[in-house]
């Protein structure tokens, strides 16, 4: 875009001119920990928002558009509290470097409160102009298409708020067909530090920087973005950090765990010929056809030697008495089981109850689909408590035996089963919630595809499971492929139509995949990259495939490997996967909730005077809090080291100490 041009289009970003600031009063002024964010409803805001939300950090948002807002200016934006000048808000997110207009009063209160106080400002999306430190793109810079970019963060990116990436941010390519990222690139004029750029000819123009001029500084993004694109995605983080000079409420993390369901089950295989399971209920023609997937003992080897290759440990969720009716079945030797037990310490144990029964109503699979079984009475039949009960306690006391490690207040139910399953079961077997109990169970496994939020069973919580991509019915590269066909190409390209019908849940593929090679080349880079964007987004839910994808072609790990690989290339070891435990999962769902829920209700109240942190929340609420490294948390006597390191911060969950009301930090310097 040529300057003429640029100034046309985007004349409504122009700033305006900011009085000078005032001197900073004598007396530290206190600064809430709050930030204020100015939405005009695109997606670059949007996907901050997003970030302040799913981080924990309070935000109060204004839609630029609505006529009964409120203004914008000094009394908004600042007051006194008990004789103390207070900055309302710690930073702020604006769409661009000015949306209110040239010469407007509130943009005019804006740069004079940031003066003031030293309060940040973010531009989430702007062009490259002199008014944000930037040459025009005709000198030497560029706009356009940013798709497949490979831009790098700067020497001064990596020692200052980026410091936690590996140093490279590719722009996503997803498809040659769309165009995906849009942009500008600037080469940085006096008093602009860039944090990421990209070549430009035989240079290099910058994509996001801090701009510090009157007394202010903002930081420029010359690109667009959403949430969900890993470009924002690796820098959100860094962006928060920035903005918030490091010191906010909330914190995040980079999880990653995988769930592998039925160990020591076999999976019923897919049949290429008649696109359905038998085995499983609803396939026609599939009598005399069965046949089963099962790990070896050579695959058991390579899962053991894989993890300890990758540093990731994987969560065996296992069917002790479906094993021993495999073993009864076959000769009573089971070589795999004795591989697994061998190394039992190596990895994480999961209870999946003891024979993989459905636990929830009886079910009438003579139909499609299968329906609840009715008494005389019309009341619909459930598996009993002692039933459910034997499930749970037959597979604890078979993993004691066998000297595995268990934490018997986790459980995956079989299918998920026993939790309401809609439209069929639209409630919960009402004996699950008394069965949980007599076990002990704190932590049930649920389908985040169905219930993405955590609820309670009884005196138990669920933890929301990521399913993969990855079908518990193949153990080849091809059964994969094959039933991927089936289910999302078109009816004309030999697939079910399943996608045509649902085309708002459902997209189809163009054409066929080749079974040969379509699971390597296609499904594992895309569901690799789901996985990845969860990992990215501080998502703590796990993830959950089955023990047939350890087996035969071992169709799991290249979706791993890639994952894993990927990511530490992206980020610095100072910021490495956290792989934790499904019940810590839980607790952290269940801290965020709260935490939510206090945020909403105006209950937390959390402020900065000079080097001095204070926290005060409802009692036994505990807060997330990030702060720079040295911070020091205040004990009854003397202090301690606050939090744990994360990406060159300090972060956890806190509350106050033995006799105080509040969270007191001490900040470094």
């Amino acid at each position: 875009m040529n300057r003429a041009a640029a100034m046309m289009a985007a004349a409504v970003l122009v700033s305006v001119a900011v009085p000078a600031a005032t001197a900073q009063a004598a007396t530290a002024p206190r600064i809430d920990l709050k930030v204020l964010v100015v939405d005009d409803g695109g997606s670059s805001v949007d996907a901050i928002t997003a970030e302040l939300r799913d981080t924990g950090v309070p935000y109060t948002r204004i839609e630029l558009g609505s006529a009964g807002r409120p203004v914008i200016n000094a009394a908004f934006l600042s007051d006194t509290v008990d004789g103390r000048p207070r900055a309302k808000y710690q930073g702020v997110v604006l769409p661009n470097e000015n949306p209110f207009g040239e010469g407007s009063a509130e943009m005019a209160a804006l740069g004079a409160y940031e003066a003031a106080y030293g309060i940040r400002q973010v531009d989430a999306y702007t062009w490259a102009h002199p008014g944000v430190g930037l040459e025009y793109t005709d000198n030497g810079g560029y706009s356009g298409q940013l798709d497949g970019t490979q831009a790098a963060v700067t020497a001064a990116g990596k020692a200052g708020p980026f410091a936690y990436l590996g140093g490279q941010v590719t722009f996503e390519d997803n498809s040659t067909l769309v165009p995906e990222s849009y942009g500008f690139m600037g080469k940085p004029r006096p008093g602009y530090t860039s944090y990421l750029d990209a070549p430009v000819g035989s240079g290099r123009a910058s994509l996001v920087g801090e701009y510090a001029h009157d007394g202010r500084s903002e930081l420029v993004v010359t690109f667009g973005y959403n949430q969900y694109q890993q470009q924002f995605r690796l820098l959100a983080r860094g962006i928060v950090e920035w903005l918030t000079q490091g010191v906010h409420l909330g914190q995040s993390r980079n999880y990653f765990a995988v769930h592998v369901d039925d160990v020591f089950a076999p999976d019923a295989r897919w049949n290429k010929e008649l696109n359905c399971t038998p085995g499983d209920y609803a396939c026609a023609g599939g009598e005399g056809k069965e046949s089963t997937i099962r790990m070896t003992a050579a695959d058991a080897v390579y899962a053991a030697q894989w993890q300890t290759s990758k540093n990731f440990k994987l969560d065996m969720l296992f069917n002790a008495g479906a094993g021993e009716e495999w073993k009864a079945e076959n000769g009573g030797t089971d070589a795999l089981t004795a591989q697994l037990v061998a190394d039992r310490a190596k990895y994480r144990w999961m209870n999946h109850t003891y024979t993989h029964p459905f636990l929830g109503c009886v079910q009438d699979t003579s139909t499609v689909p299968w329906t609840c079984v009715k008494d005389a009475s019309g009341a619909i039949k459930y598996m009993s408590r002692a039933e459910i009960s034997a499930q749970i306690r037959d597979n604890n006391n078979w993993a004691a035996l066998k000297g595995i490690t268990i934490d018997r207040t986790e459980i995956v139910t079989g299918e998920h089963s026993g939790l309401k399953t809609n439209p069929q079961q639209p409630q919960d077997n009402p004996n699950l919630a008394g069965a949980f109990a007599d076990n002990g169970i704190k932590w049930a496994g649920s389908d985040n595809s169905r219930e993405p939020a955590q609820r309670a069973v009884g005196a138990a919580l669920t933890v929301p499971r990521h399913p993969m991509n990855v079908y518990y019915n193949t153990g080849t590269n091809a059964e994969m492929a094959d039933e991927y066909n089936w289910i999302y190409a078109s009816r004309a390209a030999g697939g079910s139509g399943i996608c045509e019908d649902n085309p708002a849940t459902s997209t189809c593929l163009p054409a066929a995949l080749d079974v040969n090679t379509g699971y390597l080349d296609y499904i594992v880079p895309q569901e690799a990259r789901t996985a990845l964007r969860h990992v990215l987004a501080n998502d703590p839910r796990p993830h959950y495939v089955h023990q047939s994808n350890l087996a035969e072609d071992r169709t799991l790990y290249p979706v791993l490997n890639q994952v894993l690989d990927t990511y530490r290339t992206l980020y610095a070891p100072s910021a490495p996967i956290v792989n934790q435990s499904m019940k810590d999962t839980g607790v952290e769902l269940g801290r965020r909730a709260a935490w939510d829920s206090a945020l909403a209700a105006g209950k937390v109240t959390a402020y900065r005077i000079g080097t001095t942190v204070t926290v005060k929340a409802p009692a036994g609420l505990l807060a997330p809090v990030t702060a720079p490294t040295g911070t020091k948390k205040q004990l009854l006597l003397g202090t301690a080291d606050f939090g744990t390191a994360y990406a060159g911060s300090r972060s956890t969950w806190t509350g106050p100490e033995l006799l105080q009301n509040a969270v007191t930090l001490r900040l470094p310097g």
